[in-house]
């Protein structure tokens, strides 16, 4: 409909007319819609609660058995102790990094989507800001929660640390770095995957059952494997006490960026995918 048409239909309505449309759509106005996707649907929250929940709540429990046990050593990392719910929390933001975009291919919204934002890489890119978004301030959160809770049931057994201390506060953040990583792996593989159950599956594959499957290699087959895998790797972020011994680990910084090339990785796949194939 023409502009002339639009008014001659607005008179015959008694409606204003319709401003003609100007602009296109751009990476902020995808910004805005993906994030009111993602706060408007209820799966989000629940899945963001259970991931605090079981995070915080298992780093109490190890931090409590620790404080009972009393057994600290040379080894012991308090820091890394409150946060050992990451193991678990890990699994969880995977979850919703992969629902984060399989969601909207169950549902056929995909196609809704790319008529509102044609350019398939924009569209890819502003769903993936908005969660790591999400998944960092999230993941801050739970960390912050997690340490000092931890701290606190470790402090009666003179056991616990201050954010202060040495590399302290570089794991806690490293934390929610950690999980935001695992989010975004999960994310990429929903893109290429396109399929729910699929995604998450790949995404436990890789991030907790490689882990356990490499215990069983050769031992000095896992002097070459074992610090490689993703979740192993990344885990070396929220670490302070380095780990003595066999195999040897990565330095935190390191092994974080061993993370987030398994993340780019399955993220540029899926945005290949997601430009050749139909919605």
């Amino acid at each position: 409909m023409t502009t002339t048409q639009s008014q001659l239909a607005g008179r015959r309505t008694g409606a204003a007319p319709l401003p003609p449309a100007t602009g296109h759509a751009g990476f902020t106005g995808a910004l805005r819609s993906e994030f009111t996707k993602i706060r408007s649907t209820r799966s989000t929250y629940w899945t963001l609660l259970a991931m605090i929940v079981i995070t915080i709540g298992f780093g109490a429990l190890a931090s409590g058995g620790a404080a009972n046990s009393g057994n600290e050593g040379p080894a012991f990392d308090p820091t890394q102790q409150s946060l050992f719910g990451l193991f678990f929390g890990q699994l969880v933001i995977a979850v919703l990094g992969a629902l984060t975009i399989t969601s909207e291919y169950a549902t056929g919204m995909i196609r809704t989507s790319l008529t509102a934002q044609p350019r398939r890489g924009t569209l890819l890119a502003a769903k993936a800001t908005v969660f790591a978004a999400v998944a960092l301030v999230t993941g801050l959160i739970t960390c912050f929660g997690a340490f000092f809770l931890g701290q606190a049931l470790m402090s009666g057994a003179h056991m616990g640390t201050s954010i202060a201390a040495p590399g302290v506060l570089r794991a806690v953040v490293g934390g929610a770095l950690f999980l935001t990583a695992c989010g975004m792996l999960a994310f990429g593989l929903g893109a290429i995957l396109r399929h729910t159950a699929g995604a998450i599956t790949a995404a436990i594959v890789l991030l907790f059952v490689l882990s356990i499957l490499v215990n069983a290699l050769p031992h000095d087959w896992q002097a070459h494997v074992d610090k490689w895998m993703p979740a192993i790797a990344g885990s070396q972020i929220w670490a302070v006490v380095p780990v003595k011994g066999f195999p040897p680990m990565l330095a935190p910084w390191t092994g974080f960026a061993v993370l987030c090339g398994y993340a780019l990785v399955a993220l540029a796949g899926g945005l290949i995918l997601v430009r050749r194939r139909d919605a």
